[in-house]
Parts: C-alpha cells; structure tokens; sequence
C-alpha cells in the first residue's frame, strides 16, 4: 500500500507541536529534577531530625515588618525551637540598603516570639538562595541545619545547601498561597526559571559576597550548651 505524503502545512504543523511540546519538556524538566532530588530530605516539624541550626531564608520586610510569606516561614522556625528541633536560628537575608535590614527584622519578629536573641544569628548578605547556604557554610561553619522555608522554594534550597556542604533536612510552610493568582503564576514562572539557575549554581558553585569568617553560630551553640 502506497503511503499518501502529509500536505507540507500539515507536515509543518507537526514539526512545530512537536518542538514546542520538547520546548516543555526542555524547560520544566529542571524544576523537576530538583523535586526528585529533595523530596527525600523533606520532613514535617514533628518528624524532623535534630540539628544544632536552622537556617530561615528572607523573603522580604516591606516597612520594617516581615512579609506574609516571611512570617510564615518564622513560625515554622518558631515551632522548630519550641519543639527542641534545633537551638540556634540563622536568619539570612538582604540588607544591601541602609533602609532595608532583613535579618534585622527577622531576628526582631522571632524575639518578640520567645527566642533569645543570644540563640539568633543574622546573615546580612543572603541576597539569594546560593549565597545563603554557600555563607552559611564558608562564612558561619554550618555543616548540619534544617533548612525552613515555602513548599515550592524548599527543593531548590535543600539542593543548593547540600551542594554547599550542608547536610540535614528542610521543613516547610505547608499553609494555603497568601499570593493572588496572577503572583501564583508568576511564583510558579520563577521556580521553572530558578530551576534552571539553581543546577547551574549547584554545578558552578560561584563565589558569593563572602568576607571574614564568624563564630557567632559556635558562639551561640556553645553559651546553649552552658545555659
């Protein structure tokens, strides 16, 4: 049986579904990865392991104050302390603007919560997700944390922490979205390009705004050990 040939449109709109359906798979297929790569290092603020630190990663503080998402991502930090999952909490954020201090106001929102100030440690360059866990391990000597952060942020931190030579697991704000749909889409847009990123960085490993090394971590874990 003599096979009749596509008309070349049809034939021409074949070959453009199919690259674009490779376009997504090509493109999704980092983000992916990165899930499978964490998933199980995950744990819930019951199940997870101790570690001596925790390391909260900023995620803004518009008018001094921590943003929803941020707020969130302290209690679970709260909630680990309570719970006597970890004894020290490394905030790491901006604070590239005189006006504008992360760690600062982290560190403000977790004392009025309970925690000694002696048992918080700031991070004032954690402009990324790379350079929190790189400078959590060059800058602070942190070799074994809990990670605290959203769900769709925590896999990406978990594989760049590991990748910088911290071990551990990640615990996750697990709450309802306190973004409005179109920030969800966007959210989701920037995971699928930060994927991306996240394995160049982890291959990579560039070189963060480092600085002199700090013992206030040792410090803090120490004066616990006293207390």
């Amino acid at each position: 049986m003599t096979r009749i040939p596509l008309p070349r449109a049809r034939t021409s709109q074949r070959r453009l579904y199919q690259a674009a359906v490779l376009a997504v798979v090509l493109m999704f297929a980092p983000v992916t990865a990165v899930r499978a790569y964490a998933s199980s290092y995950q744990r819930s603020a019951a199940s997870v392991p101790y570690e001596p630190v925790a390391i909260v990663f900023g995620a803004g503080a518009p008018g001094g104050k921590p943003s929803p998402y941020l707020s969130r991502r302290l209690d679970v930090a709260l909630d680990l302390y309570r719970r006597g999952k970890v004894t020290v909490i490394l905030v790491t954020g901006d604070n590239s603007r005189p006006d504008y201090d992360e760690p600062t106001v982290m560190r403000q929102y977790l004392v009025n919560h309970g925690v000694p100030a002696a048992r918080i440690v700031r991070d004032f360059a954690g402009f990324d997700t790379w350079a929190s866990c790189a400078r959590a391990k060059k800058i602070f000597g942190v070799d074994h944390a809990t990670l605290v952060t959203q769900d769709f942020h925590l896999p990406r931190a978990l594989l760049l922490c590991r990748a910088a030579g911290i071990d551990g697991y990640g615990v996750a704000d697990t709450g309802e979205s306190v973004a409005g749909e179109s920030e969800m889409v966007h959210d989701s847009a920037r995971e699928v390009l930060a994927g991306i990123k996240a394995w160049g960085q982890a291959a990579f490993q560039p070189d963060p705004v480092l600085g002199k090394r700090e013992t206030s971590v040792a410090t803090a874990l120490a004066a616990a050990r006293i207390s």
